[in-house]
């Protein structure tokens, strides 16, 4: 049967066209239980149980399907998503109306409606002929879809009548909208709300934990007092904006600081991009990542960025005096230099909730159900909960969501979703540092591994097609040692005329990898592959990963070529890319490959050629260098596992040999060469990397900290910052160089991945390069395979297809990849900080030498080179007699009693791992010299009330 559908639609002139769809109606939609006559054989996918358990309900006793409607799918997904709630009907109509408004929650229910154990069935109601509603004349869309879902669950219930009176199957209608639920009833349908529905299950009473606590009235806190201002609506929002009276941005709270948060405006001006917020009710009730409404304060309420670092110990409370006052430290007088834009939330525009790690902090009052929960991310509050289960889940890491934040209470209000398991443990504190980063790491579909190829794979003659065969190459890898990903190789040959031949090979993963399908799907969702310090999360599934795409030695694999003609001053006379066929001829480590190059008595082909590498390496390093290339420092460490606890029993930091710069610069020259011709080919649709230049502010700290040790540090250009810092040497503290590059590090800006047709700025200012973009590791990086699919429709080796010339879609996904590498970064930092406590966990207390990094007004940040580590020294603690402290921000010093520290000084600390604090387990650091009465304390002395330290970590990049 066919109707059309009519509706209108404003033009972009602003004129209105009436557009008429057909809209198909039919007989054959099964209702989804098995064993009904009138459906028999049109039911596809997953179907409903012919006899749903009882699920013991007190108030709907016989067999019954739930069927819910669109704002129980969207608020109660933690419900649904229990295994214990089965059966249950999801109607088209609110699949496409949470499909609009929330994509995450329309993929949990995708993968909930997808799994056969759960037993929900997707009826297509608007196409059914008996259930398909049309809009009345003076009915909104809401109350139209309202009237569509009881129209499906009444025929539902009489159509289940008719396939068998004696079985007494019901379907229980669920919604949590007082006038649809009375509707309902009056029309002969069962229905509750989800917490009347939930609460009736005796058999599951954990599940009540599960709900999302909707009404914010009702959660508001006795007593009732009112602490934050109202956010104001959308719609005022939206005014404000267009004006210029308020100004929108990303919240970012400070990890250091819970009573301070900065917003990134959103906009095309780069004067005034921060707004700096300050105190609980100036940050209104924003969470981390929210997107937000700010309203500028005038230039007499603007204040500096404070320098203190403060974590919100408050237990189970709501005690707004204790805040002010610890608010009043941060309005320490500051010269009018550092005054920055200062503002306040006016109103959210979107939340970013997400559901969060952390523990209980179980309440003191006993048999109490509200307790609060304390999130793992020092960014984001304490989370307000009810649960039955607080014994329980003492000790646990647990996962809670947010569902509302009452302008009366201290915390948002939220609901208890899942048990992680114990504090600690290795496979839990794993899971949790990948779900707090939002690494995508569940195994890969049937889907996605359905377009691998099948094994036994073998090159054959269509493969070659567009392909050079360069098996005869003396090709070699040098990677780090284990290394099973191995996406580059290299060689280097003499050639009749004298000049050298040199080439890059790269596994081809587009090879494998085609466009749209499932597997490329996934993978540019993942858009970089993970490393942990024990295991990896790979972008693409293993087969591809450490077989096939792995370039090991004596196999036959394809490959991505870029190969130079040189003369010996490293100078590059012609370049060319193909496609190829190679056969590497080793896959040897740094070390390895060093000592082959520092062998006199090795002169085989494999050695002849690393030694050209690297001639060449170290004449196109130098020329970079001169350019103003940066060279920057990073501790980075390496743990040593036991081979069969996987405990780290010990943690040196990484020695790098000339090999890894002879590699790192073949790999740099291939991107850039990869680039321009990319770049030539798609002025608009090339996807490139680029490295803004840190504002001059970034400088400050490092140009102070240089002063106080007489040196001076130019930082006008990249050129005269590596020449400042090559220049930046003391006979008597060899190791300041090294700091003050890592300190330049923290200076800088992030790398980003971006579509060339987008932007005007290429410039990659670390590597002192015009045009730039990553083509070497493939295997590891999904901005990899997308410019080798670019390079492939350059040279004619692959065609093209239409996404690849879309700007927009390739600007959404550089947004992606971004976000993914930037999240990426941080799980390896958390991971090798987790594996820290455990080394230190077993091996006690011990004293190291150690230099200050930051000087803060309470503490000093310091960096431990034996380990690579980085601390906080606090001297401030609680229930301890406060030492004198005077912090000066100019020089920057800080003097503790008659001690005073400047940035870079020696000083010797006491490390050791604090268990008190569960959920925040921290190395600790303690000053132990210089000395200084009631403040240092002996090497030996255990000491657990030291605050929390923070540390960082550079991620290894190949």
């Amino acid at each position: 049967m066919l109707k059309s559908k009519t509706f209108l639609k404003k033009t972009r002139a602003g004129g209105v066209m009436k557009i008429v769809r057909e809209h198909y109606l039919r007989d054959d939609i099964g209702c989804g239980a098995p064993g009904c006559a009138a459906c028999d054989g049109a039911h596809e996918g997953p179907v409903l149980e012919p006899q749903p358990l009882d699920p013991a309900s007190s108030l709907c006793p016989r067999p019954h399907y739930l069927l819910p409607d669109t704002n129980v799918l969207l608020h109660q997904i933690d419900v649904l998503e229990d295994p214990a709630i089965r059966n249950v009907i999801v109607l088209q109509t609110v699949l496409q109306e949470v499909r609009n408004r929330s994509a995450p929650v329309y993929k949990r229910i995708r993968d909930v409606t997808n799994n056969q154990e759960k037993h929900f069935y997707t009826f297509t109601n608007e196409h059914h002929r008996e259930t398909y509603v049309e809009q009345e004349q003076g009915e909104n869309a809401n109350d139209r879809n309202d009237r569509a879902i009881r129209v499906a669950a009444k025929w539902y219930n009489e159509h289940l009548k008719k396939m068998s009176a004696e079985n007494h199957l019901q379907v229980i209608f669920i919604t949590n909208d007082k006038k649809n639920k009375e509707k309902a009833i009056e029309e002969g349908i069962p229905a509750f709300t989800c917490e009347e529905y939930v609460k009736s299950l005796t058999a599951n009473p954990e599940l009540i934990d599960r709900l999302a606590c909707l009404s914010e009235e009702g959660n508001e806190i006795e007593s009732g007092r009112i602490i934050f201002s109202e956010h104001l609506p959308l719609s005022k929002l939206q005014q404000g904006i267009k004006s210029g009276t308020y100004l929108q941005g990303t919240f970012r709270a400070s990890r250091e600081n819970y009573l301070e948060a900065t917003v990134w405006v959103h906009g095309d001006t780069e004067e005034d991009k921060e707004i700096i917020l300050q105190g609980l009710k100036n940050l209104n009730r924003a969470v981390h990542e929210d997107i937000v409404a700010v309203e500028l304060l005038p230039r007499n309420q603007w204040v500096a960025p404070s320098s203190v670092v403060l974590h919100d110990e408050g237990q189970n409370e709501d005690d707004v005096e204790k805040e002010e006052e610890r608010e009043r430290i941060l309005n320490t007088a500051a010269n009018e230099k550092m005054l920055k834009p200062t503002g306040r939330v006016v109103g959210i525009i979107k939340r970013n909730w997400r559901p969060y790690c952390g523990m209980l902090s179980k309440s003191d009052i006993k048999e109490s159900r509200r307790h609060l929960f304390t999130p793992a991310d020092r960014r984001i509050p304490r989370i307000r909960i009810e649960t039955r289960q607080a014994s329980a889940l003492e000790g646990r890491r647990i996962i809670v969501a947010i569902d509302g934040w009452p302008r009366n209470s201290r915390y948002p209000n939220g609901h208890f979703v899942k048990n992680l398991g114990d504090v600690g443990d290795k496979e839990t504190e794993t899971e949790v540092l990948l779900l707090e980063h939002d690494v995508p790491h569940q195994p890969f579909s049937q889907a996605v591994l359905s377009f691998l190829p099948k094994m036994p794979w073998s090159i054959t003659e269509k493969d070659m097609k567009n392909r050079e065969d360069l098996r005869h190459l003396c090709v070699c890898s040098v990677d780090p040692p284990g290394c099973t990903d191995i996406d580059d190789a290299l060689h280097c040959r003499e050639l009749e005329n004298g000049n050298l031949e040199v080439g890059v090979h790269i596994a081809d993963v587009s090879h494998f990898i085609r466009p749209g399908n499932a597997l490329d799907q996934e993978s540019a969702r993942r858009g970089t592959t993970v490393y942990l310090c024990e295991k990896r999360i790979d972008m693409v599934p293993e087969l591809l990963s450490s077989n096939l795409c792995s370039l090991r030695c004596n196999v036959d694999r394809l490959a991505f070529s870029c190969i130079w003609e040189m003369n010996h001053n490293a100078e590059i006379l012609k370049v060319r890319f193909t496609k190829s066929a190679i056969n590497s001829k080793a896959s040897l480590t740094y070390a390895e490959a060093q000592m082959r190059i520092d062998s006199a008595a090795m002169n085989d082909d494999i050695t002849t050629s690393l030694r050209g590498l690297n001639k060449l390496a170290k004449i196109l390093k130098k020329r970079r260098i001169e350019k103003g290339a940066l060279t920057l420092s990073s501790p980075e460490v390496r743990f040593h596992m036991d081979s069969e606890t996987h405990d780290p029993i010990d943690l040196q930091t990484k020695e790098l040999r000339e090999t890894n710069s002879m590699v790192e610069e073949f790999m740099l020259l291939a991107n850039i060469s990869v680039a321009k011709k990319i770049h030539e080919e798609f002025s608009e649709h090339a996807l490139l990397r680029k490295h803004p230049a840190p504002p001059p502010s970034n400088y400050e700290i490092l140009v102070k900290a240089a002063k106080s040790k007489n040196l001076e540090i130019k930082t006008d250009t990249a050129k005269s910052l590596a020449d400042s810092l090559d220049r930046a040497d003391s006979p008597t503290f060899p190791y300041l160089n090294t700091l003050l590059r890592i300190l330049a590090t923290r200076c800088m800006m992030q790398a980003v991945y971006f579509c060339s047709g987008m932007d005007n700025d290429f410039h990659h200012y670390g590597l002192a390069s015009p045009i730039y973009t990553h083509f070497t590791s493939p295997i590891r990086r999904y901005a990899d395979i997308i410019v080798h699919r670019l390079l492939a429709v350059a040279i004619g080796a692959d065609c093209t297809y239409p996404e690849l010339t879309d700007k927009h879609k390739l600007a959404d996904l550089c947004k992606n990849l971004n976000f993914r590498h930037k999240m990426a970064q941080y799980a390896q930092r958390a991971s090798v900080a987790f594996h820290t406590q455990l080394f230190f966990k077993s091996k006690g207390i011990v004293s190291e030498e150690a230099y200050i990094l930051f000087v803060r007004k309470n503490a000093i940040v310091v960096l431990i080179p034996k380990y690579g580590l980085e601390g906080t020294v606090f001297f401030e603690e609680k229930d301890k007699p406060k030492p004198r402290l005077i912090y000066d921000d100019e020089i920057p010093s800080l003097k503790i009693e008659d001690t005073v520290f400047h940035i870079f000084d020696k000083v010797k600390v006491k490390i050791m791992l604090d268990s008190s604090n569960l959920q925040h387990q921290k190395i600790r650091m303690s000053l132990v010299e210089p000395q200084i009465p009631g403040v240092s304390i002996s090497a030996d002395t255990p000491n657990m009330d030291i605050d929390e330290p923070e540390r960082k970590k550079k991620k290894r990049e190949k």
